[in-house]
């Protein structure tokens, strides 16, 4: 172990106690208490807009030779830095999370037994890039009493500091420990290390980033993971489709931002439509400043579109670059995500009601859509009021992960001085 490794595990050792106690604290806090601290926390963000914008400034000129996708995605404007502010603020307007009954029941003997929420613990977040991922994590641990400890990319360094001082001072103004949300103390690989090493310290890890960054999570990691695939979402558009919508449909679902998750990466199209309506989709998307690769009976279509490589069927862009295939009614499109998908979010656009509801059922992916754009993944728009990520596998949870899945539950046991035979 180098010096720097040691210091990174020293200094989460040191965090993850502090997080331990101000999760205890979090978990026995009142729901007015919590969501004193987002709306605070709200507060301070719209009001320290000026500085989150300077420490924007700071990491974008360092990443100066990056793609557009990237800046997209590394970017704050005051816009967006209001977004976050009303996604703690939606957060609060939620219910409880720690306030549910799952579950009650009585047995013959008349023990009473009850099912209750009980939050995780303490949260470890890696995280790559988005800077307002930090809030949206900070907000849905916050409410559903767990602490996180955050480790946002280096390239979002300056940025995540300035949106955890404004978390931090929410907190302490509810008079809730700001421990509750703590943030590397610096960018190196070190504290990534140790976080991943860190069973005992640190309940449950979320990786939030790239494939390389998931698979090491997955393959590292000492504590359990919860994290998504790669989101090779698709879009197909069935013979029964109405060609306006799924123009528009197609548009945003590629076009709105490139660079997020639910972002389609491939076009699928039936065969019995392609000859129509192929032509003009790809026009609105060239038009949208798109590029393509294309399968051999999409390119006998439209000639000018570019031969597609084995591989691209198998990428997640993340920028301005759209896979298109020519597919044979339902099954061929279920076939092609079966083959390729990382069950993330999948779309039909038809109006087949049949057809609809044979893909829906047919497609193995954490978010199924029908006639909508698949950009609408994400926890926001599932009323979550945001998300920590959007889990792919198969334990605990799928699709967008919000106050709920953080939490998981306990059973209290009520009786009357009964004992066993």
């Amino acid at each position: 172990m180098t010096a720097e490794d040691g210091s990174a595990t020293k200094e989460l050792r040191e965090m993850a106690e502090r997080a331990r106690e101000a999760a205890r604290l979090l978990a026995s806090a009142s729901r007015g208490q919590r969501d004193a601290a987002l709306a605070a926390a709200a507060r301070e963000l719209r009001a320290r807009t000026p500085a989150i914008l300077a420490a924007n400034e700071r990491d974008l000129s360092g990443a100066s030779e990056s793609t557009a996708a990237f800046r997209d995605r590394l970017t704050l404007d005051p816009a967006r830095i209001a977004a976050m502010a009303d996604g703690l603020d939606a957060i609060a307007a939620l219910p409880d999370p720690l306030a549910r009954s799952l579950g009650e029941w009585t047995r013959p003997n008349g023990l009473r037994i009850r099912r209750i929420p009980q939050p995780i613990g303490v949260i470890g977040m890696i995280y790559e890039s988005r800077p307002n991922v930090g809030a949206d994590a900070a907000g849905l641990c916050l409410k559903s009493g767990n602490a996180v400890i955050l480790r946002g990319g280096s390239e979002s360094f300056a940025s995540a500091a300035a949106i955890h001082e404004a978390i931090a001072a929410g907190l302490r103004s509810a008079d809730l420990p700001a421990a509750a949300v703590q943030t590397a103390p610096r960018p190196d690989r070190a504290f990534v290390a140790a976080m991943l090493a860190g069973a005992g310290l640190i309940d449950l890890i979320v990786p939030r980033g790239g494939k390389g960054l998931v698979e090491r999570v997955a393959r590292e990691a000492r504590m359990p993971v919860l994290a998504h695939a790669e989101g090779l979402c698709h879009t197909y558009v069935h013979e029964a489709a109405d060609p306006a919508m799924a123009r528009r449909v197609v548009a945003n679902a590629k076009m709105r931002r490139t660079g997020v998750c639910g972002a389609t990466e491939t076009l699928l199209i039936d065969a019995a439509i392609a000859v129509q309506l192929l032509p003009a989709i790809i026009g609105d998307l060239a038009a949208l400043g798109c590029r393509f690769r294309a399968d051999a009976r999409a390119r006998v279509i439209v000639p000018e579109l570019a031969e597609a490589a084995p591989e691209d069927f198998d990428t997640e862009w993340l920028d301005a670059v759209l896979s298109v295939a020519v597919v044979d009614g339902v099954e061929g499109a279920l076939a092609h995500i079966a083959r390729h998908g990382s069950s993330h979010t999948d779309a039909i656009i038809t109006e087949d009601k049949a057809a609809a509801e044979s893909f829906l059922s047919g497609v193995d992916s954490a978010v199924a859509l029908w006639n909508a754009s698949t950009q609408f993944c994400d926890g926001g728009e599932f009323g979550f009021g945001a998300e920590i990520g959007i889990a792919t596998g198969r334990v605990h949870a799928r699709g967008p992960v919000g106050l709920e899945q953080l939490t998981t539950y306990r059973y209290l046991v009520i009786g009357t001085g009964q004992v066993r035979p």
